[in-house]
């Protein structure tokens, strides 16, 4: 990509801007002011409120991160996000319902549009898969193998999500599971999805969980470590080893999937901590690595987050479509909060700025070693 196909400089002239599809329209003046002062927070809700449209709005954030414009112009609120992540626990016990309630029970009627035949929020896996529905089963289907589960294992599924990760395993390896997530809406669709196996949903925090559940033979977690918070890793990686049986086949393993930042942070960007995932941080693999010093061997470390821009593609063209259907408490200005967290997620995955790991861990070192599909 040649530098000034990223944003005007010097060496484009003001009459060719406003051509290209990622160059914006600016309907208020007062944009600027509010970017200026409040960084990332300015851009997303002006463009929640209708100051300026874009065709490519993906393609302009992209543009964006890859200049460091977020670094650049950071505002007040990123401060003030900075100073609470140091004086509080934002991801504490009395806080981990607060997502369940604010995201993930948004309504099932939005997720059900959005996310294809599995109701799966995560990414998928496309090296073979030709569309949405095909990643996600290819997915779910890399982390059964990984965990090299068979019949008659117990597994458990720390942010179970609506059970799909669950459901697939015990139609296809015939294990049994648990599974537990902070979202009311997604428990009581998951135990009708999960209806007839043997399968346990529950809402709970995953502190809660200990070994008088019995022991698991497989653990994983797919796209909940992302609401852990850097204060309670250590406290993450403790339960998930307490949950392991001590019998368990090769010692047991855990399987972690997880949006992964580039840099050390305690907390996440402002307008997503307003308006998508209060409380929310993504992990380095410093941060990851500190943490399962003395807990985990690391058996496995596999990046594939351009993978996640190709499925956020996917998700945004379905809702898209189905908006007309939707209920009406979501808005226009909903719609537009919706479509900007879709394309600065997929703009971030594009330009490397974030990425997407699968760490499986062993207690103690698989016997022989492990050898990780792919």
């Amino acid at each position: 990509m040649h530098e000034a196909d990223v944003w005007p400089d010097a060496r484009t002239t003001p009459a060719a801007w406003g051509r290209r599809p990622w160059d914006p329209s600016i309907h208020d003046e007062h944009f600027y002011g509010r970017v200026l002062t409040q960084g990332s927070l300015g851009l997303g809700e002006s463009y929640m409120d209708g100051q300026w449209d874009v065709d490519d709005l993906d393609g302009m954030l992209f543009r964006l991160i890859r200049v460091g414009a977020e670094a650049k112009v950071r505002g007040l609120g990123a401060a003030w996000d900075a100073l609470r992540a140091r004086l509080q626990n934002l991801q504490s016990e009395s806080r981990s319902f607060e997502v369940g309630q604010r995201h993930y029970d948004l309504g099932n009627d939005l997720y059900r549009a959005m996310l294809g035949k599995r109701l799966v929020y995560s990414c998928g896996y496309w090296r073979e898969a030709k569309d949405l529905d095909a990643a996600q089963e290819a997915k779910l289907d890399l982390v059964c193998r990984k965990l090299g589960l068979r019949a008659g294992m117990r597994v458990l599924d720390i942010g179970c999500g609506w059970g799909e990760a669950l459901k697939f395993a015990a139609q296809n390896y015939g294990v049994r599971g648990v599974g537990v997530t902070v979202s009311r809406e997604q428990a009581e669709l998951a135990r009708m999805l999960c209806e007839g196996l043997p399968i346990e949903i529950r809402l709970q925090d995953y502190r809660e969980l200990d070994a008088s559940d019995g022991g698991f033979d497989r653990i994983f977690s797919i796209g909940m470590f992302e609401h852990v918070g850097v204060r309670n890793y250590a406290k993450f990686f403790d339960v998930a080893r307490r949950c392991l049986a001590d019998d368990a086949p090769d010692g047991g393993l855990v399987l972690l999937h997880t949006i992964g930042n580039n840099e050390s942070v305690a907390h996440t960007d402002p307008w997503i901590a307003r308006y998508i995932f209060p409380n929310s941080m993504l992990p380095s693999a410093k941060q990851i690595a500190t943490a399962l010093e003395g807990r985990f061997v690391i058996e496995d470390w596999h990046n594939f987050g351009t993978d996640y821009d190709r499925t956020l593609q996917a998700w945004r063209a379905n809702v898209e479509r189905a908006w007309d259907t939707l209920p009406s408490r979501y808005d226009e200005r909903f719609r537009r909060m919706w479509r900007f967290y879709l394309s600065a997620s997929m703009a971030s995955f594009r330009a490397r700025a974030i990425q997407l790991w699968q760490l499986v861990l062993s207690p103690r070192g698989v016997p022989g070693g492990y050898v990780a599909p792919r």
